[in-house]
């Protein structure tokens, strides 16, 4: 029987909107949102909280998750990124003698993800037995019409997919766009790869409405109108 890890990476700084991962979201700490539909996917395993903040450590408790130790300070800064804290947390859960096959990442950055989205993501993976999962959804904004600046005239801009230009939208393929709602990995693969963009990689699709992903304080206002407005539960 596989085991499976799930890690919310939730560090206390944060560049454009300190302590972000532990502001009240409505009734709730954002990181509060992961773990709840971490726990009520039933299956995501461990559900472990990766931080260096004691602070952290005491809100993703209160939530129901586990915080079983804590990451480096420099895993919390520049240039380190969410892969580079996966990869810590499973050598350290190593080399206290637990290993796992399966990992789950939700950034709390993505509240609205639902269990039931956890589960269907899940399912995917184990049908195609895959590898590298990622959620995603439909990009509203296409970028078929997209210009880049031209290297040999820079005063000049030039088509990016010069194949698309003037086309209507429904002659473009759909373009897709990673939300960082939920990665599913093999771990073997994602040791071996260090990356979680690793091939092939499959997808699941989400409603755009569930896909608001907190940057900024106007990401967060957004958000807690979404609440207000009954859009998603407390």
């Amino acid at each position: 029987m596989s085991a499976t890890l799930t890690i919310i990476p939730a560090k206390l700084g944060s560049t454009r909107l300190p302590e972000k991962n532990i502001r009240l979201l409505g009734n709730r700490p954002l990181l509060g949102w992961s773990v709840r539909a971490a726990l009520e996917s039933g299956v995501c395993g461990d559900v472990v909280v990766s931080t260096e903040s004691g602070r952290v450590k005491e809100v993703a408790e209160q939530e129901g998750a586990l915080v079983p130790f804590f990451r480096p300070e420099h895993l919390a800064r520049d240039p380190y990124g969410v892969a580079d804290v996966c990869l810590f947390m499973l050598e350290e859960f190593e080399r206290r003698g637990k290993t796992y096959d399966k990992l789950i990442i939700l950034l709390p950055t993505a509240p609205f993800r639902s269990g039931e989205d956890i589960v269907e993501a899940n399912r995917i993976f184990d049908a195609n037995r895959g590898k590298f999962l990622m959620s995603v959804n439909e990009s509203e904004h296409l970028p078929y019409s997209m210009l880049k600046i031209d290297e040999n005239h820079p005063e000049t801009v030039i088509p990016c997919f010069p194949e698309y230009v003037g086309a209507k939208r429904h002659e473009v393929p759909k373009a897709y766009r990673p939300n960082g709602a939920i990665h599913i990995l093999d771990v073997p693969a994602f040791v071996e790869s260090r990356t979680y963009f690793g091939t092939p990689l499959l997808h699941y699709i989400m409603p755009s409405e569930r896909c608001v992903d907190i940057d900024s304080i106007e990401d967060f206002e957004y958000a807690q109108y979404l609440i207000e407005k009954g859009k998603f539960d407390e």
